[in-house]
């Protein structure tokens, strides 16, 4: 199954810069070894905000809700979510 999914993150203003930037790297390491396994399949920086759109293949919503709470930042994140399903003029034979 294919979601699109909306990230902002807004970090508490107070907290220390140490923390911040670990939450950051261990945050950039699970996402990058998502995206290695193919379930992490677009990651799309937002122009001037710090948010993104991402694009994740799962097998069920249940995975992507497990799969989002496991994120070091979810406690930080506003996130939406939308199942996608291919259109039908669509002129590509994949999902890509």
């Amino acid at each position: 199954m294919l979601f699109k999914v909306r990230m902002d993150v807004r970090l508490p203003a107070d907290m220390p810069k140490a923390t911040a930037d670990e939450l950051k790297r261990t945050e950039r390491e699970l996402a990058q070894a998502l995206q290695h396994s193919g379930k992490w399949r677009h990651l799309w920086r937002i122009v001037g905000q710090y948010a993104n759109i991402s694009i994740f293949d799962v097998d069920s919503a249940s995975e992507l809700h497990d799969l989002l709470t496991s994120l070091p930042l979810f406690p930080y994140m506003t996130i939406e979510v939308e199942a996608l399903c291919r259109h039908p003029s669509s002129i590509h034979a994949d999902e890509r």
